[in-house]
């Protein structure tokens, strides 16, 4: 049952971590199921003790399924494992077609000037990229917003120095070419941080070991003194 969290918490695709979090769900109820057949056995015993260990290991992993589900339904979302592709995949993919754009701007109206701006155009958007991947593994939402206000920056310079490159080499279809790039690039980014802005990896991961961490060793503890009190009543009726 933990372990299928866990694997639920850790997985890399959706579909790992769907197959992993239906199978922790199973094993909840498996766990429900046994102690509702134990209630009654142990009250037609009348073990005191025991019912009451069992009602402790109840409420205890009532908390838990409560806590399970949270994580369960983070781990599945994959947010971060989502704005990661889409960094590594499609943004990248923007960025590099800026790049191409500009680079043949450059190459096609040779001036100091424009290289240069173009260069530094283009290393505004790289410098995006670096703190994207940062935001993504960022659990902390005031540095988080430090970083979009640093990304909105360098995506309006990029922006800035576009229109100052037209202005320069007018009628230039690559930067037509790369005025679409940016859009996109702009766009994609965009549906990056609204996915890393959810955090279901990070927050899963962080519930995962903290407070179901600790839930965990609670049940297992009861449990652990649920079955010595019933060895005791074993012991003693064998002697």
């Amino acid at each position: 049952m933990v372990e299928a969290s866990n694997r639920a918490v850790m997985a890399d695709t959706d579909e790992a971590s769907t197959t992993a979090a239906q199978e922790a769900k199973q094993a909840r109820e498996a766990v429900t199921v046994a102690v509702h057949k134990a209630r009654p056995l142990l009250q037609q015993l009348a073990y005191a003790d025991e019912i009451r260990l069992l009602g402790e290991f109840e409420h205890q992993f009532g908390e838990y399924q409560q806590l399970d589900d949270t994580v369960l339904g983070l781990a599945v979302e994959n947010t971060n494992l989502k704005a990661q592709r889409l960094l590594f995949g499609p943004v990248h993919e923007a960025a590099d077609g800026f790049r191409d754009a500009l680079g043949k701007t450059a190459g096609s109206h040779p001036s100091k000037e424009v290289d240069a701006l173009a260069a530094r155009t283009i290393l505004a958007l790289r410098e995006v990229q670096v703190i994207e991947a940062r935001h993504i593994a960022e659990s902390d939402e005031a540095a988080m917003t430090r970083m979009e206000a640093e990304m909105s920056t360098l995506e309006d310079t990029a922006q800035r120095n576009l229109t100052a490159l037209k202005s320069r080499v007018p009628g230039a279809q690559n930067l037509n070419d790369a005025a679409a790039a940016l859009e996109r690039f702009r766009s994609l980014s965009r549906d990056l941080i609204a996915l890393s802005r959810r955090n279901s990896n990070v927050r899963s991961l962080a519930l995962a070991l903290g407070r179901m961490r600790m839930l965990t060793a609670e049940c297992n503890d009861t449990l652990q003194a649920l079955q010595d009190s019933l060895a005791g009543h074993s012991f003693k009726a064998t002697r």
